[in-house]
């Protein structure tokens, strides 16, 4: 085992004797070394609960013959950072907690670990050190919160960000606002619609890296802490069979990660995360794998916020299994950590509601959540979550109205001085120009709130959170802080964009880009710190932001 390098042999007495310090006795030394990563915290919803899910796992664990270890990883809340400086350390977390879990399971050379997980960077950063390790583990997602309630309208974040909208536009009051503020958030766990976190968690189970069912059980389910004691015997397992992530998970993993993702309609963060995790994995997607797959691949489910449904409805569908049921012709077959593969796993879903979960000649869409689009504005790509794009918007020529931060554009749409037909065009947010790629849930919002969703649209290369909707194009790239054409924009272009033939261009020529771009002024903002460090490694979005 790798724990031997700490515990066998008369030279690693210090080490043992240190481990002795910690409560072990020679019983223990016999046993596998399990670290279980927990990033619980009383700042997140989604993490609060995760001391419970830790406490469930360490059961497991001992119950299969292990020796658990506990270790903490952070966490932020998208949701909270929003809107601040904060938001440009979102992104960045991602790789301080691929770092933090590969330090704490190298150090101390353990047999294998378990990431216990929920929110937006967690997963994909616990995965970005599975893959790169190549230990035995596997996730326990922490799962979603209830729906909020206003009388029977269901509620999330995404409905308090829209409120403050049309407060700005005078159609709803402070006391309305008010009013969904409290009711929005019920409770404990990831924010309720199809949003990255619950993107992240239904394409791990898709992995083969969560136990089947995990994805999509509520916060509040006791299902959860059952799945988490299964996670935990079931690690024990993968370590006496000696199975690895990369015995689990290939090219092909990551495909039929990415059709389910175009299926169920998920995050646009996932053209980052997913990339950048293959990476690690050794077995690269692009984005043109996201395109080629989107084409072909139905939009099955219809989850907040481009549709109605919640993960509860999703879960009471039959989950992501159901999902792989529907889409089994067109997956690989390939293993999961359940120690059952994907077609098996596919055989045995049930699909429970056909209002949630339709055949793919009744879909929502006839192609995936997420489109790639190029052309002269980005050559390197852009995408949109075109399943939350109305039809209005799917083909859209404007002015644009260009800002170099997300403030200033904010601003701009609170005081009313966005109308229809503008293009709003947020530059130098992205990942080296911010630094970190800041979500952009709160402009978008606004633009929805203010009833201006089928009628303005917004680029960036800053990125959005999974709660945005509308005619949003992020991971503009290259970006502007790159050189990028977006650098090149002046109020008053027109911006053509075409959703179903993937194009976004400005009506300027090569030789007025080049131009324009010679003469441009990088706008630059001090950095210290991670944030230093990151634009010097970081990669464009179009590469998944990706540091290595």
């Amino acid at each position: 085992m790798r724990s031997d390098a700490v515990k066998t042999g008369i030279d690693k007495a210090p080490a043992r004797s240190l481990l002795r310090a910690d409560g072990l006795d020679d019983e223990d030394f016999g046993k596998p070394f399990i670290g279980i990563a927990n990033s619980w915290n009383d700042i997140v919803p989604g993490h609060i609960h995760l001391n419970e899910i830790v406490e469930a796992v360490r059961e497991g664990i001992i119950e299969a013959g292990g020796r658990p270890f506990v270790f903490g990883v952070p966490a932020v809340c998208d949701g909270i950072a929003m809107g601040h400086k904060g938001m440009r350390y979102s992104l960045i977390s991602r790789e301080v907690i691929s770092d933090c879990c590969e330090v704490m399971v190298e150090g101390h050379a353990l047999d294998g670990w378990v990431g216990v997980s929920n929110c937006d960077k967690v997963t994909p950063g616990m995965l970005m050190a599975m893959g790169r390790m190549n230990v035995p583990g596997l996730i326990v997602t922490g799962g979603a919160m209830e729906v909020g309630k206003d009388g029977d309208r269901p509620l999330d974040l995404q409905s308090v960000f829209e409120a403050i909208g049309a407060y700005s536009a005078g159609t709803m009051t402070e006391s309305d606002v008010r009013r969904i503020e409290c009711s929005a958030c019920p409770g404990r766990g990831s924010c309720s619609g199809l949003f990255t976190a619950n993107t992240m968690a239904c394409l791990t189970e898709t992995l083969g890296l969560s136990l089947t069912g995990c994805a999509t059980c509520l916060a509040d389910d006791v299902r959860k802490l059952s799945i988490a004691r299964a996670t935990g015997r079931r690690i024990v397992e993968l370590v006496k069979a000696d199975v690895k992530p990369r015995d689990i998970v290939s090219r092909e993993s990551f495909r039929n990660a990415i059709r389910v993702d175009m299926a169920i309609g998920g995050s646009t963060n996932t053209a980052l995360h997913l990339p950048a995790i293959s990476k690690d994995f050794g077995c690269p997607v692009t984005l043109d794998d996201f395109d080629e797959i989107s084409r072909v691949t139905p939009h099955i489910t219809s989850l907040r916020p481009g549709g109605p449904y919640s993960i509860k409805d999703l879960d009471n569908a039959g989950g992501i299994p159901a999902v792989l049921q529907i889409l089994k012709g067109s997956l690989s077959d390939v293993p999961t950590g359940n120690g059952r593969s994907i077609a098996e796993i596919a055989a045995e879903g049930k699909v429970m509601d056909r209002n949630v979960l339709r055949s793919g000649s009744e879909a929502f869409h006839q192609q995936g959540g997420i489109a790639v689009l190029k052309g002269n504005l980005a050559p390197e790509g852009s995408v949109v979550k075109q399943s939350a794009v109305s039809p209005a918007m799917m083909r859209f020529s404007g002015k644009a109205k260009v800002f170099d931060c997300e403030k200033d554009a904010a601003d701009a749409i609170m005081a009313g001085r966005i109308v229809p037909g503008d293009v709003v065009v947020i530059r130098y947010e992205g990942p080296k120009g911010a630094p970190g790629m800041p979500e952009m849930l709160s402009p978008t919002s606004l633009i929805v709130g203010r009833g201006l969703g089928d009628s303005v649209a917004l680029i960036t290369d800053g990125r959005f959170s999974g709660a945005s909707r509308g005619g949003a194009i992020g991971h503009v790239s290259p970006e502007a802080y790159a050189g990028g054409p977006i650098a090149a924009l002046k109020d008053g272009d027109v911006i053509d964009i075409d959703i179903p033939a993937r194009k976004l261009d400005v009506r300027l020529s090569e030789a007025e880009i080049a131009d324009r771009l010679s003469k441009a002024r990088r706008v630059e903002r001090p950095v210290s710190g991670v944030q230093k460090k990151y634009r010097m490694l970081v990669s464009s979005g179009a590469d998944g932001a990706y540091m290595g």
